[in-house]
């Protein structure tokens, strides 16, 4: 065996592994676990922090968050890749098994080919005529050398397509293992990034005591409710009379059923949810599958103007489209919050709005 066909054939070897491998529950192709919210995280008591400075505290705490659902956007979209590119690696397997099947199923034809051709003297045609004793039945017989002979051009010729094409899988499937792995670490980045953020922001929180932690949650209360009146004092609300499309009443019901579920990063129910893995599922239990993170769907869904919104459109939050939610009327959300909250109901204008997209458009 040449050292190309070596090549090929531990190139499938290895592909046709990988069948069993992605295929297996609980490889190491499956997204971890997301860490569970254990409490403050351990370590030296921090230092206590002065009441004038709780506001200052929010604000940090908010950047942190933030920051962790920027992570958490890159760890599902790494994620999504993963699985597509798994799922490209599984097809090319199965291409290449039954490429090495045709292979083998030529090979014996070629095989039959050559033993007739033994059989027969392995003569040539001209040959057989002058020879034969009777030229009108050898000549009856010509037709077939000549489909016999094209047969075996055809032979040749598919033989050689097949071996190309295997070629081809091998070559793409090697790619797409690159990718993967590419991906793969991508999402370890991200992961160790979230959990940075989050080890953060409790560590932050730790510091507090039980009361100022009251009165920082009525600080992010304050903050919210201000952003929220002063997007209702545009008079926002008088410009909004869009209804609900029929699949938009489905994504809004999905959504409210979901309504006090927990945050998890990386989650897409069906017992907790991140911001994107709550608006895609919905969309998804609509009859309308959309893209798995906030940036994607902001990215790849029609843009509708806010005041042409409409219950089942989705409000895009922050320069960077980090964080998503459900408008459902009223001037009112269904978003997942952060870390630490649930699945809840909230005012549209609570955050800065980059826009708004519309799955069904």
């Amino acid at each position: 065996m040449g050292t190309g066909k070596r090549g090929l054939l531990a190139a499938a070897l290895t592909v046709v592994c990988a069948v069993a491998v992605l295929a297996a529950p609980g490889t190491a192709l499956a997204a971890p676990a997301p860490p569970q919210d254990t409490g403050p995280a351990a370590g030296p008591s921090p230092s206590p922090v002065p009441d004038k400075d709780l506001e200052q505290v929010r604000e940090k705490l908010d950047k942190l968050y933030h920051d962790a659902a920027v992570a958490t956007d890159a760890y599902n979209a790494a994620e999504e890749k993963t699985r597509k590119q798994s799922a490209e690696i599984v097809s090319l397997a199965k291409k290449i098994v039954a490429g090495q099947q045709k292979l083998a199923q030529l090979k014996d034809q070629a095989g039959a080919a050559a033993r007739e051709q033994y059989r027969t003297g392995g003569m040539p045609p001209t040959a057989q005529f002058l020879l034969s004793d009777d030229p009108d039945q050898f000549l009856d017989g010509a037709g077939l050398v000549l489909q016999s002979q094209q047969a075996a051009n055809h032979l040749i010729g598919e033989r050689t397509e097949t071996q190309q094409q295997l070629r081809d899988y091998a070559s793409d499937a090697a790619a797409q293992w690159k990718k993967l792995e590419a991906d793969r670490k991508a999402k370890a980045s991200a992961k160790k990034k979230i959990q940075q953020q989050i080890d953060a922001a409790k560590k932050l929180e730790s510091s507090l005591e039980e009361k100022q932690r009251k009165k920082l949650a009525q600080l992010e209360q304050k903050a919210a409710l201000k952003a929220q009146t002063a997007w209702l004092d545009t008079g926002i609300l008088d410009r909004i009379h869009g209804k609900a499309s029929a699949a938009g009443e489905k994504a809004v019901a999905f959504a409210t059923a979901q309504l006090g579920k927990p945050y998890v990063w990386g989650a897409a129910g069906p017992d907790s949810f991140d911001c994107s893995g709550l608006t895609s599922q919905a969309w998804a239990a609509a009859g309308r599958p959309i893209p798995r993170t906030s940036q994607e769907q902001w990215k790849q869904l029609k843009h509708i103007d806010v005041k042409d919104m409409r219950p089942g459109d989705l409000v895009i939050y922050f320069d960077d489209a980090s964080h998503v939610a459900l408008y459902i009327g009223d001037g009112a959300i269904i978003q997942a919050p952060r870390p630490g909250r649930s699945v809840t109901v909230a005012g549209a204008g609570s955050m800065p709005i980059l826009g708004v997209v519309r799955p069904d458009a």
